[in-house]
């Protein structure tokens, strides 16, 4: 038996010593891609001046982009300053308006505005989260960006609103707009975007 394996250990190295040592090869080398300046750019929301045009709040290709769906090209409503409330400055978005129908009937809508003060900002909306919450809207804190902002879910929409000092945003979306998985997220999204300023 001792035999037989010496034997046959010695054919096989017999076999093996027939044959060229060959070099192992390297291993390929593996291209390293360098992602877009744009994708590792850190974009910082920041209280802003309400811009005049919606391009300069989000553009339209963007709004379609993240909520997943191509979007008409926005409505932009210009609103008057109310001292009422201390607000020098607003701004409605409408993208995605249904041909023939209101904008108010918009998929999304972004709406920024500027106060005279800090705590104008807070309190406008405060008191329109608080109005919701008293007609039955649930509420509940979320980040957006780096600042926190309220999620209020109503029978007729969802939306986020928040404030960074002197300026407010409110995004809204119906609530067929985007399916409930998603919808907290995009929303929360759209909100960074609008108070981030483009580059120049």
């Amino acid at each position: 038996m001792a035999a037989l394996v010496l034997v046959t250990c010695a054919g096989v190295l017999a076999g093996c010593g027939s044959e060229e040592p060959r070099e192992s090869a390297p291993p390929p080398s593996v291209p390293v891609i360098a992602p877009p300046a744009s994708a590792v750019a850190t974009s910082v929301m920041a209280d802003r001046p309400v811009p005049d045009d919606c391009e300069l709040v989000v553009p339209a290709e963007d709004v379609s982009a993240v909520v997943g769906k191509d979007l008409a090209k926005p409505v932009e409503i210009v609103g008057v300053p109310e001292p009422a409330v201390a607000r020098t400055a607003k701004l409605d978005c409408y993208y995605g308006v249904p041909e023939g129908r209101q904008v108010g009937d918009a998929a999304v809508i972004i709406g920024l505005s500027n106060f005279s003060d800090e705590a104008s900002a807070t309190q406008r909306i405060t008191e329109s989260v608080d109005a919701e919450k008293q007609e039955g809207a649930t509420v509940e804190q979320i980040d957006v960006g780096e600042q926190k902002a309220s999620y209020v879910v109503t029978k007729e929409e969802r939306f986020v609103a928040g404030t960074i000092g002197r300026s407010s945003f409110v995004v809204r979306a119906k609530p067929d707009a985007l399916p409930d998985d998603r919808v907290k997220a995009v929303l929360a999204d759209l909100a960074a975007r609008s108070m981030t300023a483009p580059a120049p």
